[in-house]
């Protein structure tokens, strides 16, 4: 007890020499073991399995990677043995001392010197133990083996303590010492001695030995010289057990450390990573470590300077955001535990977020003593999440909101708490003519014009709305609040205007268009979905009344879609069960008056409701990519028709751009053809100038391969299209087609008509191609194009079209031709919907236009309205007629326009071209006679 007691203090210091510096850095890797496992970099860790058990040879209970609530710190004692063993202690030269001060004190306590003798051999024990100083150098420099260690300790210990034993016991017997006085001495010194030895039991054994075996000798008892000889062999069998242990217990000890150095260095290498770093305070909540990366980038020269800061002040908690401000502080000011918890740090000039994660600490009687944990750098991962976050919410080409991102800001607006909230408008633009600038220029340029749209639109809508990109040529806008129709088509106008500006992109000047659909929330719709359809509406109106303008969302646009949806399905069940007809107008020679020929039309007799004009149905195919189908059954009947019919007549069959754009055309027409047995030349196939929209090489050998075939082919509605002149050099026509638009109204007094009539014929003469004109249906119109040199007339002046039987009957008769009808025509009627406002002494009634011409129109929704009463129209924002009934039969009535209306320079009525007042929608159907 009394040895160990003193003991234990110096085999404490010994032990913590060279570990004290690493324990801490070493305990933060309990609370790193999950982050090293995310590490994949560091290449002596081959695992977190490994790391654990690196870390558990170290210190056990530091495996452990959960949280605990309230975890245990034990202390760490280090084992005596882990330095470098040797039998002769570090604390060995404080025997030195000891000698003189018991001399001293027997000396004094005697009165008197001790004999020459007995001095000599006390201080010649002086030189033999300071000497185990640099015995104990030499050992650790250069091992020895274990006999010289041996002598080494025999030499400063066991040869030392027998003199000072001796020396004593020497002066004792020679009566200048009382025996119990010395017996005294020796056992203080002895008892010192094995405190002097730090528990080598070696150099204990040999100093209490030697000691007490000159004791022996100098008092003459020779019956303990046996004794002492067998204890003398057995400290030498303790000494070689000894040094057994100890050269385990150093080779585990070594091992530890080189384990505990090994992750001491993974730790090291991880923090110099800056991916992470590990922290601990005390129960105030400072720091009493964290690793240097952090302190580095929070601009402090080493880690030991910012010991002693807050916790919280290696955070910015302000700009954290809420949550992690709030959860933070809860955790700290609660000790709770908390994992992953985002903070930015508190760096100046730079935006850097942590994932801190953090445990409390309790000692062993459950006192809080502070907080270890560690973290994790975010900040590359949330500049990841942060541009994910854009690329789902923006459009990567020109930085507006996308798709989703607009959806998003129409429902907020739609879903707003206060009804007056909700009001709002939404714009829906189309770029006009955008797709060829991709087509002729490439799509790099077409990426740039799109980038240069945005910022004009961004431009013109300002602060009034919220600008974005749905995709393609595709723009949305929305505009908050209440804002009136003048404002909204103010605006629609100035985006026009600045759409349509020329762009200069890499060189090239470029000019494009835009059109405008416009829906209002709450008048066109509550959710989001009916204001885009609604919207989108109005784009295709805009559209269809001639581009580059705006229109606004009306009733009647969505009951035309409705009608257009049901009218796709019915012409679907129409095409399955043969529904579809064709028919024939006779096609006459004008110098001859014989026919020479047949257009083949397509008739659809809808069940329900009636006769559906092609023009209608046609339109409907296209869009709904039924027309391939139409198109081949149409021309495989015709051929069959034909086969019935004289040698020397022709059939012309339609072809659309969409099927002239089928690689496969040739092919069926030569299958139709050689189905029919009849000749090539006698099938005309009749094409629009739409085909040249797309002028390229593919269009030039379609061209090729049908007059392979052997089949002629016509120009239709020729001066109508797009194009210029310049393809006639190349086509292989052998006909034109003047459109009955250059027809109708040529005989009227200034028209400009026959002019163009005259020179489409002498184009086609000096081509040497045939010339029909279409649509005519006086006897002025017949006069008209004979003089003008028309080869060829088709219309209602001769015959109307016929069905394939009663083609036949009339072909009996001969193929000559009549002409019958009336010498001059009436004022050409165009077909429309439009509503429209009409005041009769103050009192307003609503109508619809059903068709118009410059001196009257029809119109319904009054009934029986008295012949002569008078109205005043608005037919338009700027035009307002008077008109007095001349007929009505229940809600249809005719009436006559006091004056006639205008038109323009294409022959177009220019009350009916402009913009319906407001809340009124226009459709445009088609021109009739």
């Amino acid at each position: 007890m009394f040895i160990n007691a003193f003991s234990k203090p110096f085999c404490e210091h010994e032990g913590m020499g060279g570990v004290e510096q690493s324990q801490r850095r070493v305990a933060h890797a309990r609370d790193g073991d999950k982050i090293l496992s995310q590490a994949p970099s560091l290449s002596p860790v081959k695992g977190p399995e490994k790391l654990a058990d690196s870390l558990e040879a170290v210190t056990p209970e530091m495996t452990s990677t959960a949280v605990p609530q309230a975890p245990k710190i034990r202390p760490q004692v280090v084992d005596p043995m882990t330095e470098k063993y040797s039998f002769i202690s570090s604390y060995w030269h404080y025997m030195a001392g000891l000698v003189c001060l018991s001399l001293t004190m027997a000396t004094l306590l005697e009165g008197r010197f001790p004999p020459p003798d007995v001095l000599w051999f006390s201080l010649a024990s002086l030189p033999l133990i300071l000497s185990g100083s640099i015995l104990r150098c030499i050992e650790e420099k250069r091992p020895r083996g274990l006999a010289l260690r041996i002598g080494f300790m025999l030499f400063s210990v066991a040869l030392p303590m027998f003199l000072y034993g001796y020396g004593i016991a020497s002066w004792a017997q020679s009566g200048g010492l009382d025996w119990p006085l010395a017996i005294g001495t020796l056992v203080v010194s002895t008892a010192l001695a094995a405190v002097f030895m730090g528990g080598k039991a070696p150099g204990l054994f040999a100093a209490q030995i030697s000691c007490w075996s000159a004791v022996a000798l100098a008092h003459g008892a020779t019956t303990l010289v046996a004794p002492m000889i067998a204890a003398v062999l057995f400290a030498a069998l303790v000494s070689i057990r000894q040094a057994e242990i100890a050269r385990v217990r150093r080779k585990f000890s070594a091992e530890r450390e080189r384990i505990r150095r090994r992750a001491e260095e993974i730790l090291t290498d991880y923090e110099d990573t800056g991916q992470g770093w590990f922290w601990e305070t005390d129960r105030r909540g400072l720091l009493t470590y964290v690793s240097h990366p952090v302190a580095r980038a929070l601009g402090f020269n080493s880690n030991e300077a910012m010991i002693g800061f807050s916790f919280t002040d290696l955070f910015d908690l302000g700009r954290s955001g809420q949550e992690g401000e709030r959860t933070l502080t809860f955790h700290l000011s609660a000790r709770s535990s908390f994992q992953e918890l985002p903070v930015r740090a508190a760096i100046r000039g730079a935006e850097r977020w942590w994932s801190v994660t953090g445990r409390p600490l309790y000692d062993d009687f459950g006192n809080f003593i502070g907080f270890r944990g560690s973290g994790l750098d975010l900040t590359e991962q949330r500049r990841s999440q942060e541009k994910a976050s854009r690329l789902a919410h923006y459009d990567s080409l020109t930085g507006l909101a996308n798709r989703f991102q607009m959806s998003q800001s129409l429902e907020k607006i739609l879903n707003a708490p206060n009804e007056m909230q909700r009001c709002c408008a939404v714009l829906l633009l189309d770029l006009d003519r955008f797709k060829q600038v991709n087509d002729t220029m490439g799509h790099p340029v077409g990426d740039t014009l799109l980038t240069q749209v945005a910022e004009r639109l961004e431009c013109s809508v300002g602060d009034l709305g919220r600008v974005g990109r749905l995709g393609g040529d595709e723009f949305k806008v929305i505009l908050p609040g209440v804002m009136s129709r003048d404002k909204l088509a103010e605006l629609s106008r100035e985006i026009i205007n600045a759409i349509s500006q020329s762009y200069s992109v890499e060189g090239h000047r470029v000019v494009i268009g835009a059109s405008i659909g416009i829906s209002i929330a709450p008048d066109d719709g509550m959710t989001s979905e009916e204001l885009i359809r609604n919207a989108d509406l109005a784009l295709y109106a805009a559209k269809d009344g001639g581009r580059g303008r705006y229109h606004f969302y009306a009733d009647d646009l969505l009951s035309e879609a409705e009608e257009n949806r049901q009218l796709e399905q019915d012409l679907r069940d129409a095409i399955s069960r043969g529904d579809m007809e064709l028919v024939y107008q006779p096609v006459v020679d004008t110098a001859a008056e014989k026919i020479t020929g047949f257009e083949a039309l397509m008739r659809w007799n809808h069940p329900e409701k009636g006769p559906i004009s092609p023009d209608k149905f046609i339109a409907v195919a296209e869009d709904a990519g039924l027309i391939g189908t139409l198109g081949e059954w149409a021309l495989r009947t015709a051929c069959h028709d034909l086969a019935k019919w004289p040698e020397n007549v022709r059939v012309a069959v339609n072809v659309s751009a969409l099927q002239f754009a089928n690689p496969h055309l040739p092919a069926i027409v030569t299958s139709a053809i050689a189905e029919a047995g009849i000749a090539a030349e006698r099938l005309e196939l009749e094409i629009t100038e739409s085909v040249f929209l797309t002028d390229d090489d593919g269009t030039d050998a379609m061209f090729t391969a049908l007059k392979n075939v052997g089949v002629r082919m016509a120009l239709d509605d020729f001066g109508t299209g797009y194009s210029s002149l310049g393809y006639l050099k190349k086509a292989p026509f052998d006909k034109i087609k003047i459109d009955q638009s250059f027809v109708r109204g040529a005989t009227e007094p200034g028209s400009r008509n026959g002019a163009i009539i005259a020179s489409i014929t002498s184009l086609a003469q000096a081509l040497g191609m045939e010339t029909t004109a279409e649509g005519v249906e006086t006897l002025d119109e017949l006069d008209l194009v004979r003089l003008q040199g028309c080869s060829h007339v088709q219309g209602y002046i001769y015959e109307r079209p016929l069905s394939s039987a009663r083609v036949a009957e009339r072909l009996k008769a001969g193929l000559g031709a009549v002409a019958r009808g009336p010498r001059s025509a009436r004022a050409p009627r165009q077909t429309m919907l439009r509503k429209v406002v009409l005041d009769h002494n103050g009192q307003l009634y609503n109508g619809t236009v059903r068709n118009i011409s410059v001196t009257g129109a029809m119109i319904e929704g009054l009934w029986n309205v008295p012949e002569g009463t008078s109205f005043r129209i608005t037919l338009s924002t700027d035009h307002t007629v008077v008109a007095s009934t001349r007929w009505c039969e229940q809600d249809r009535m005719g009436v006559e326009f006091e004056r006639p209306l205008a038109r323009d320079a294409n022959g177009r009525i220019v009350a009916i071209t402009q913009s319906p007042p407001d809340s009124v929608a226009v459709q445009e159907l088609r021109t009739v006679g």
